[in-house]
């Protein structure tokens, strides 16, 4: 029998399965042996919404050879002390930032996911979700139009329907984009919103606090009629594995008081003439905001301090007779 090889995409991925979509038809497959020798990190391996050559086999199975080229990467630095970079999902166009009304509304952790999707390369979007469960949204938007500047928000209800037009209409046709935010913000809930259909399984929030289960345990890519949509995983840590070149586009009003100090070099701490500390005393700049800019650019020096380290004791290992 013949074996055909092809080019698909991701769709599902399970620890070292993935499924694979050609056309209409869908392929559980592995890895080449070829594939895992060459590869030496987990970038080197398919992430959902990458497109892979296969050859295809019987009753549904195949085997991945190649991968192909990324456009964009989401990927963020793994939980626990391991240096290790984990890939979220590949070839995204937009990155939605899923945060609910309520308990879930973080300013400080809409800065990090901001940070990180501005990394990938995709276009950012700020989707405020359950807006039924408060009596107003204004507060919030004006929250986010200051510590996220330059993003459009899509304040969006799932149950009654708001919104949810509005997002699907400013997304472009056989665009790919990826829902990310903590677990029961509702983007499975609003994956299926999108959809007209139930695609993704949702559980009911605790009405206690607001919060959901951890409904979606892996991810997966939809195709809601000229849409691809990645759902994933809540995710209660989102450590910054790269994204220094772009805490500017995150901090955009602080990088340009920073741009009118008198020194150039200026540290913003006693230095004359800094503007960012002028505008920190008379109240023009949150102080909060400024702390969290801090805290974010100290974490991605450290975190390529790590990498680097990393790479000279694997370098030294390889040297070893």
């Amino acid at each position: 029998m013949n074996q055909q090889t092809e080019t698909g995409r991701v769709t599902a991925q399970f620890q070292h399965l993935y499924t694979v979509s050609i056309g209409e038809n869908a392929y559980m497959c592995g890895v080449s042996g070829k594939f895992r020798h060459a590869a030496t990190s987990e970038r080197d391996y398919p992430v959902i919404g990458d497109y892979v050559t296969i050859q295809v086999r019987e009753h549904g199975q195949g085997t991945i050879h190649h991968l192909l080229e990324r456009r964009t990467v989401l990927s963020r630095a793994a939980a626990g002390n391991e240096t290790r970079e984990q890939l979220i999902c590949a070839n995204v166009d937009y990155v939605l930032i899923t945060m609910a009304c309520g308990h879930d509304f973080n300013i400080r952790r809409l800065e990090r996911y901001t940070l990180a999707a501005w990394d990938t390369g995709a276009i950012p979007i700020i989707v405020l979700t359950k807006t039924d469960q408060v009596d107003s949204v204004d507060t919030l938007l004006e929250d986010i139009q200051v510590n996220a500047p330059g993003i459009q928000v899509f304040p969006v209800s799932a149950v009654t329907g708001e919104g949810v037009a509005e997002l699907r209409h400013a997304l472009p046709s056989e665009s790919t984009i990826a829902f990310v935010g903590s677990s029961g913000v509702g983007k499975s809930t609003l994956t299926n919103a999108l959809a007209h259909e139930t695609l993704a399984v949702t559980q009911a929030v605790r009405a206690q606090d607001e919060r959901g289960k951890h409904t979606t345990t892996h991810r997966e890519l939809f195709r809601i009629d000229d849409l691809y949509v990645i759902d994933t995983p809540g995710m209660r840590e989102f450590g910054l594995w790269e994204g220094s070149e772009h805490l500017d586009e995150t901090f955009r009003d602080i990088e340009a008081l920073a741009e009118t100090c008198r020194f150039r070099d200026c540290s913003h701490q006693k230095e004359p003439g800094c503007a960012v500390q002028e505008a920190l005393t008379n109240g023009t700049l949150d102080a909060k905001r400024y702390a969290s800019y801090v805290k974010l650019e100290q974490e991605l020096l450290y975190m390529e301090k790590k990498q680097a380290e990393h790479a000279r004791v694997l370098e030294k290992k390889k040297r070893r007779p």
